[in-house]
């Protein structure tokens, strides 16, 4: 499995990536962080992958290739679980993830990629 988690700090905030990935991952509301369109983020998710067989509410496979994933999500967050997903796939996740300008934290890494990285 390879998780990708994304959020959006309210203008003018910054903290500690790892605190908040870890945070979130506990559905703890982190103040600084904004209210996602959760709603409107599972529908482009669906849209975009519509090719994709719906397993259930949150999750995708890929029927014509490899991979599979689910969504998770708080009202500040969005962490998508991948499960032997190609590296284009995630690759789309995250383009789609920028539209709603919520740049990726790769917990793995760690590394958060946006323009403020630490």
């Amino acid at each position: 499995m390879y998780e990708l988690l994304f959020w959006k700090y309210i203008e003018e905030v910054y903290l500690n990536h790892h605190e908040v990935y870890e945070a979130l991952v506990e559905k703890e509301t982190v103040e600084g962080l904004e209210t996602l369109p959760v709603e409107v983020i599972m529908n482009r998710i669906a849209s975009v992958f519509s090719q994709w067989e719906k397993v259930d509410e949150n999750s995708w496979q890929n029927t014509s290739g490899k991979g599979a994933f689910q969504v998770l999500s708080t009202p500040q967050s969005i962490k998508i679980d991948c499960y032997g997903t190609e590296g284009k796939t995630m690759n789309k996740l995250v383009a789609l993830m920028e539209e709603f300008k919520c740049p990726l934290y790769d917990p793995q890494v760690p590394e958060r990629y946006d323009e403020m990285s630490e």
